[in-house]
C-alpha cells in the first residue's frame, strides 16, 4: 500500500506526517498522526563538514540563479560545497479542523511572518526617478521558515564531479543510434557499477533518507513501484520552488534512449499517478497542472527517474551541460511514432560541456565529422585566432 511523508523541518521540531492511501478511483484520504523526526543515525554533521572545508577555487558562479559553487578539501579530500540563495517567502497554508464537523481538513492561507514584506527590518535607497524607485533591505530570517541560503555538500568528491560542477565550454551534439552504441552504452556500464549505484540502492532498497521520502510505494518488487523525495535544488519550504524525484523500482529502464511503445501504458499510468499524489501531499497547495514532469537526457544517473517541478522553477538541470528536458507527456505522445525499437533509433540533439566524459571520449571528433557532412564550413584560422 503507498504511504506519503512530508519532508522533515529541523530535528527540534514536531511535524504532522501525513499518511495518504489511495482509495480506488478517487483522491487520496488523509490520516494525520504526530511523530518526530529522527535523522540519519549513519549521517554526517552537515555544519561539522562546512567548518571543515578548506576553500581552493570558485568553480562556477552564476549572478541569474544566484548560486555559487566552491573546490575545497575537507581532511584532505576533495569537496563541493554549493551555496545558492532561496527563494522569498510570502505566504504559508494553514490546517485547521472543520467548522461543520466535516472529516475532511480544510486549509488557508495566509502572510508569514517572515514574508518579504513583513519581514523587511531595513531598508537604504540607491536612487530614484520619477515614479520609479530602488535600494537594498535586509529581511528577517529564520533557520526552518526563511534561511537565507541552501547548501550542498559534496563529500568526497570525484574527479566525475568536479568536471561537472566545473565551468566549462558548452556544445550543441546530435547523438545518432550508431554513437550510442559505440560510446553511450560503455559509458552507462562504467557508471552503473555497484559503486557508482550505491546511493540511489541505499534509497530504494536500505532505508536511506526515509525521513525525506514524500510518497512510497510499499512493494518494491512491482513494475509500478516508485519513490518520491526531495531533489538537492528544493530548499525543503518554499513551494515557488518545488523540485522533486521519483525513482521507479524496475532496473530494466536505464534513459529516455530504453524506452518504446511497450512502455508506453506504464508511462501514462506513472505520469498519472504523479499529477494526483504530488499535490495531495502538499496539502493541494500546488496543482496538478501548476507541475512540470520531465526526464533528462543525459541524466545524472543511469536508473529510470522523472523529476517533478513547480512551473515557476526556472532551473531545471541544463545548466551545467547535462543535456535536453524532454516532457513526460511529449515523451508518451512521441513513442506513437517511433516504432517498435522506441528512442534507440531517433537521433537525439542535446547540449553538452567539454568537461562530459563523453565529449572527450569521441563525440568531440563526431561533431566535427557531423558539421563537414552537414557542409556546415570551418572556422577560418584568423578569426578562430581572434577568438581565442
Amino acid at each position: 500500500m503507498p504511504t506519503a511523508m512530508n519532508t522533515p523541518p529541523s530535528s527540534s521540531e514536531v511535524y504532522k506526517n501525513k499518511i495518504f492511501r489511495q482509495e480506488a478511483g478517487g483522491v487520496p484520504t488523509i490520516e494525520v498522526e504526530e511523530e518526530k523526526w529522527v535523522p540519519d543515525a549513519g549521517s554526517k554533521n552537515l555544519a561539522k563538514l562546512i567548518n571543515e572545508f578548506r576553500f581552493e577555487r570558485v568553480l562556477d558562479s552564476d549572478p541569474q540563479t544566484k548560486k555559487i559553487s566552491l573546490l575545497g578539501k575537507i581532511g584532505g579530500e576533495d569537496a563541493i560545497l554549493t551555496c545558492e540563495k532561496t527563494h522569498f517567502m510570502f505566504e504559508e497554508t494553514v490546517r485547521r479542523p472543520s467548522a461543520d464537523g466535516r472529516s475532511t481538513p480544510v486549509f488557508y492561507h495566509r502572510e508569514n511572518q517572515y514574508s518579504c514584506l513583513t519581514g523587511i527590518e531595513g531598508v537604504q535607497e540607491i536612487s530614484s526617478n520619477d515614479i520609479y524607485y530602488w535600494g537594498l533591505s535586509v529581511i528577517k530570517q529564520h533557520l526552518q521558515k526563511n534561511p537565507t541560503a541552501k547548501l550542498n555538500l559534496i563529500y568526497p568528491a570525484t574527479n566525475i564531479h568536479i568536471r561537472r560542477y566545473d565551468q566549462q565550454e558548452l556544445h550543441m551534439v546530435r547523438e545518432t543510434p550508431e554513437m550510442y552504441k559505440k560510446y553511450v552504452i560503455p559509458y552507462i556500464k562504467k557508471m552503473t557499477t555497484s559503486e557508482m549505484m550505491k546511493w540511489v540502492n541505499n534509497i530504494l532498497y536500505n532505508g536511506a533518507e526515509d525521513h525525506r521520502i514524500v510518497y512510497k510505494h510499499l512493494d518494491p518488487h512491482d513494475e509500478d513501484g516508485f519513490l518520491i523525495f526531495p531533489d538537492m535544488k528544493w530548499d525543503g519550504v518554499n513551494l515557488d520552488a518545488l523540485y522533486l524525484m521519483a525513482i521507479v523500482y524496475r532496473e530494466d529502464i536505464k534513459s529516455l534512449r530504453d524506452l518504446n511503445s511497450s512502455h508506453q501504458e506504464w508511462l501514462k499510468k506513472l505520469n498519472t499517478t504523479l499529477r494526483t499524489i504530488v499535490p495531495a501531499c502538499f496539502n493541494y497547495s500546488i496543482r496538478p497542472d501548476e507541475l512540470r514532469i520531465f526526464v533528462h537526457y543525459h541524466p545524472s544517473f543511469y536508473h529510470f527517474h522523472v523529476h517533478i517541478v513547480n512551473v515557476k522553477h526556472p532551473g531545471i538541470g541544463e545548466e551545467m551541460g547535462q543535456g535536453k528536458t524532454v516532457l513526460l507527456d511529449d515523451i508518451i505522445e512521441t513513442l506513437n511514432y517511433l516504432g517498435p525499437e522506441g528512442y534507440m533509433n531517433r537521433d537525439l540533439t542535446y547540449v553538452i560541456g567539454e568537461n562530459h566524459s563523453l565529449w572527450r571520449h569521441g563525440f568531440d571528433r563526431e561533431l566535427d565529422n557531423q558539421l563537414k557532412e552537414d557542409g556546415i564550413p570551418r572556422i577560418p584560422r584568423s578569426i578562430s585566432n581572434a577568438i581565442q
